[in-house]
């Protein structure tokens, strides 16, 4: 009679995933985002989160006619992340920065050429015109272009209420707009910060600040002020005691951004970052400054230069509640004075968009909104810090301070690949019992006992095929393959029995629908006497092979098996079944069941691969020895951890619990002829498997006392598998 092939095939459940940022998530619909404020950190959380799937509606409170500024670092730091969202501003006219040249009061100067230094950042440090910054990000927001649905921008729309359980918003028109998550990025005035904590205000840090943009031609057309040269992507700083003008170009070189920061008690300005300031207060206050850098100054357009307060605010506990969130100013109002604020801001938001992935469960937004914050608040804390360190008077004979002081942490970082890191992290506490194995940076392993996300496999469409040879042999040779004392046989005389068993197993979910061999000894009728003298009955292995490298690695990390490769090739025809065992195109054993014929299932007969059904020993499971040796040529024949390993037999566990499959076997045949044949071979032929082979080479065969071939579906994952002691 010819055996069919083995085709008993189920239908695939393949998990429908989203692979976001090497995360995973099984839920493929978006969330609603509200966001507070749409200056440079609001957008940029709208464009991430566009791009993740996520429906973003953002609230200003502005018309938005134009964003008002000059210019801003864009240091690696931030324009790293910006180009994983797409914006290149170098594309918008920014420029690097290529030197830093510092000078006294009176003019001395000092110049670092920062172009040697720059390769050791990914990323370029670049000088952007705000507006352009601003225009790139709101196109890119909110354009039909681009990957995600286009933000929504609501203009002219002040919140006056945030419900952070319900992720509610309230206009001061009355109207209310309802999503998951609500972010506030609604600036150091912030309304939205309240509903987080009263008691965070801002205050002013005794400075206050003009701010203009000169076109450089203009600098350079006059004698006075042309000594400066303003080289291109040339930082400028000049320090006094209490007071500094700092001038940077952009716009591709052809405009010069100032900020001059200075005692505020000096100047009329207020809180209102676009309040207009007057140009003979500014030269006045700089008076004391060198006569180039004062006629600089006077040449400020009366109708653009812009003065404000520096404000500054205690550190905020917590930037979270429920489903709502600050970023940027909202959250951690920054100084100028190491051009970190916008950076931070984007920072934040960019944290944000990966913390949110395609298929963010609602109910986990507090959680992944508290994760944010552990990733954001510790650096933005400490760059806040820094950045108030540099904004410091000098006391007398102080030297001027160094502006790159705090370069390597503040550059030094990459928030897309931090808070990616953290999420993956927190995703992977979520499965605390999930399997881990070497190599381990890279998180839990899919393999034949959980999914990507940790949970267990459902085998019950996983077929079988298992050739077994049963056979009598010698008690005497068989117990030297015992790993200790401990092992025994049950039975005093000197036959005992063992079994050559080869399965096929095939439409394995974790190997994406196919399947391998593995053929092993299995020797029976053996105990093993617990130093609690309790004794447990079962069947032994002490070498499984298998021929592909998945298997093997998962059962041997993860539950101890005595795995080894070993090629496996199986033929069958009419009435015959054929397998050949090799390692690198030589063959080391056959095994051969002809004569096949079909006989009927016995419905109480154990599926349970290499099993005694004889009844004629007690078998309940099937014993493994572990052994993980130490490092190192020192630590040669010493064990790191050694110990018995026992698997409960299928038909003994509860059915139900996780892992567990019943398996069903739907055919079997029976052998009229059965044989095997193993040849030890060599070192030369068998380098890595010789001294298994030549063993298993010398095991007698006194008689075969059966061959069989059983076929069925439902394969266990094994993960009952217990240490003994």
């Amino acid at each position: 009679m010819e055996l069919p092939a083995n085709n008993l095939r189920g239908p695939q459940d393949p998990v429908a995933a989203s692979v976001v940022n090497g995360t995973t998530c099984d839920i493929n619909t978006g969330l609603t985002v509200l966001i507070v404020g749409a200056g440079l950190g609001g957008l940029t959380a709208a464009l991430g989160l566009r791009q993740q799937g996520h429906k973003v509606k953002i609230f200003e409170s502005s018309r938005l006619a134009t964003e008002t500024g000059a210019a801003i670092h864009v240091a690696p730091n931030a324009n790293g992340v910006l180009r994983k969202l797409g914006i290149k501003v170098e594309n918008n006219g920014a420029n690097t920065m290529d030197f830093n040249t510092i000078f006294s009061p009176t003019g001395a100067a000092h110049t670092t050429d920062l172009r040697p230094m720059a390769h050791l950042w990914q990323h370029k440090w670049y000088l952007a015109h705000r507006l352009s910054l601003h225009t790139q990000l709101r196109e890119a927001a909110t354009s039909i272009k681009g990957k995600g649905e286009p933000a929504e921008l609501y203009t002219s729309s002040k919140v006056v209420r945030v419900d952070t359980k319900a992720a509610t918003i309230t206009l001061s028109s009355g109207e209310i707009f309802s999503g998951d998550v609500v972010l506030g990025a609604d600036g150091v005035h912030s309304s939205t910060r309240q509903f987080i904590t009263e008691a965070a205000k801002p205050f002013s840090s005794g400075k206050s600040a003009f701010r203009f943009l000169l076109e450089k031609n203009l600098a350079l057309q006059d004698p006075e002020t042309a000594k400066f040269e303003f080289k291109d992507g040339e930082f400028l700083l000049w320090f006094g005691i209490d007071r500094r003008v700092v001038v940077y170009p952009t716009a591709n070189n052809t405009l010069l951004n100032f900020v001059c920061i200075h005692p505020e008690e000096e100047s009329e300005a207020t809180e209102d970052w676009g309040a207009a300031g007057s140009v003979d207060a500014l030269v006045k206050i700089y008076d004391k400054f060198d006569p180039g850098i004062k006629k600089l100054l006077g040449k400020a357009h009366p109708e653009t230069l812009r003065v404000w307060k520096l404000l500054d605010m205690k550190i905020l506990d917590d930037w979270t509640a429920d489903n709502f969130a600050l970023l940027g100013d909202a959250a951690h109002p920054f100084l100028p004075h190491q051009g970190q604020g916008g950076a931070q801001a984007i920072e934040d938001a960019v944290s944000l968009a990966v913390m949110f992935p395609f298929g963010t469960r609602r109910e986990d937004i507090p959680d992944l909104l508290k994760l944010y914050q552990t990733a954001r608040k510790e650096r933005a804390d400490t760059i806040q810090q820094y950045t108030r360190l540099a904004g410091k008077d000098l006391q007398s004979g102080d030297p001027p301070f160094d502006m790159m002081q705090f370069t390597n942490y503040n550059f030094g970082h990459d928030e897309w690949d931090h808070s990616t890191q953290l999420l993956r992290k927190y995703m992977w506490s979520k499965q605390p019992s999930s399997y881990w194995r070497m190599p381990m940076v890279w998180g839990p392993m899919p393999g034949p006992r959980q999914d990507c996300f940790g949970r267990p496999r459902e085998g019950s469409q996983q077929t079988f095929r298992t050739a077994s040879i049963r056979f009598r042999t010698s008690r005497t040779m068989l117990q030297n393959l015992f790993p200790n004392d401990q092992f025994n046989f049950t039975s005093p005389g000197t036959n005992c029995f063992a079994t050559f068993s080869c399965t096929t197993l095939d439409n394995m979910q974790w190997l994406g629908g196919t399947g391998y061999n593995h053929i092993g000894l299995y020797v029976h009728g053996v105990q093993y006497t617990k130093r609690t003298e309790e004794i447990v009955y079962g069947t032994y292995i002490p070498i499984l092979f298998e021929n592909l490298t998945d298997p093997i690695v998962s059962g041997r990390e993860e539950l101890g098996m005595p795995k080894l490769y070993s090629s496996i090739d199986i033929s069958a025809d009419t009435g015959s079944y054929h397998v050949k065992t090799g390692w690198q195109g030589v063959q080391w054993g056959s095994f051969s069941l002809d004569g096949l014929r079909a006989v009927s299932v016995d419905p109480n007969a154990s599926a349970v691969f290499g099993k005694d059904n004889s009844g004629n020993v007690r078998d309940d499971g099937q014993f493994i020895y572990r052994y993980i040796p130490k490092i190192g040529r020192l630590n040669k024949g010493k064990a790191e951890s050694e110990f018995p390993v026992f698997v409960p037999n299928q038909d003994d566990r509860h059915e139900g619990e996780p892992g567990t499959v019943k398996a069903q076997v739907e055919r079997a045949w029976k052998a009229t002829n059965t044989s095997f044949a193993i040849d030890g071979l060599d070192w030369k032929q068998l380098p890595t498997l010789h001294h298994i082979v030549s063993r298993l080479a010398e095991i007698p065969c006194y008689e075969v006392l059966e061959g069989k071939i059983i076929e069925g579906r439902g394969v266990p994952d094994v993960s009952m598998a217990i240490r003994l002691e």
